[in-house]
């Protein structure tokens, strides 16, 4: 009887325990980790296909059609990795800043959700997940990786100290072109300059687009961007920086010997860049928004355009 009576009491502590962790503590740890898919940005994928895609320009271009498997494997898992690393260092110096904006305003670091320690610890980590990454790539392709890792970390603190971070952006986000070359070919060549060239010009134009949303924020809080400095002026600029890109993106195809496919796939990209200047005619929040996104579908042409230049070929 005392026996039964014992397992009995056992079993309904085991059922209350389970009850416990399935009501309580799992709700919670799933909010936890929500605030991190959050803080990385994994719910919002556009700024990893802004990376990705140049990636995969430089990638084909440097492998001539025939990229090498584990340099496509690295630096396709690097672009998620350091893209989720630059969301966690931007949050952690916008953190007094984001509060401010009203896009930025639910971000975890702004909510107080998570604390500044956690992530800079979290940084540290993806930081060194892309570095042990690298160190499978040769000598030049890791003494790049330091400018890189200094980019990244460095990028988020520029909009206090200059009105063109946007640029800086692109510079960070360009300087995979010379990694993948130097990993790809083991060193750099004139074309691999012209797409660093065109992922800054791509990025100055798309990220001073982006810049028009936050720009009557960014005013009062007194952050600096090229939306700012451009003012009035600014759909004129952004469209001027468009056509260089066009251009560049042009003499990269005559240096690869790219053919007509190519040629398609830019023009594909120019209807795009077109409506872009559609989009934010009327410099409308949530059409700038819109317009910044379409360059997913930019980028997305270029590498159609190179992807099958090179299919066709043979």
């Amino acid at each position: 009887m005392r026996q039964r009576l014992g397992d009995r009491i056992a079993r309904q502590l085991k059922r209350a325990r389970r009850h416990w962790l399935v009501a309580e503590i799992l709700p919670k740890v799933i909010q936890r980790l929500g605030h991190y898919v959050r803080l990385m940005r994994v719910d919002r994928p556009i700024g990893t296909f802004l990376l990705l895609w140049p990636t995969l320009w430089a990638l084909w271009l440097a492998g001539e059609g025939h990229p090498d498997a584990k340099v496509f494997t690295v630096f396709v898992i690097g672009v998620f990795v350091m893209r989720a690393a630059g969301c966690v260092i931007n949050d952690f110096a916008d953190r007094n800043i984001d509060g401010h904006v009203k896009r930025t305003r639910e971000r975890p670091l702004a909510t107080g959700a998570i604390r500044p320690w956690e992530a800079l610890l979290l940084f540290a980590l993806l930081g060194l997940t892309a570095f042990g990454l690298v160190l499978t790539m040769n000598t030049l392709t890791i003494k790049l990786a330091f400018v890189g890792i200094f980019l990244a970390a460095s990028y988020p603190f520029m909009k206090r100290y200059t009105y063109l971070p946007q640029a800086y952006l692109g510079i960070a986000f360009g300087w995979a072109a010379p990694m993948v070359w130097a990993a790809q070919t083991g060193g750099l060549s004139e074309l691999a300059w012209l797409v660093f060239i065109a992922v800054i010009l791509w990025a100055l134009a798309y990220d001073t687009i982006y810049g028009m949303v936050d720009r009557d924020d960014d005013l009062k809080i007194g952050v600096k961007s090229a939306a700012i400095l451009f003012g009035e002026l600014d759909r004129l600029i952004i469209g001027l920086i468009q056509l260089a890109l066009l251009l560049t993106l042009y003499l990269i195809g005559q240096q690869a010997e790219l053919g007509g496919t190519y040629l398609w796939g830019m023009a594909f990209g120019a209807a795009n860049i077109l409506w872009q200047q559609v989009l934010i005619f009327r410099r409308r929040r949530d059409d700038c928004f819109r317009a910044f996104l379409s360059n997913n579908w930019f980028g997305f042409f270029i590498f159609a355009g190179i992807l099958l230049d090179y299919t066709f070929r043979g």
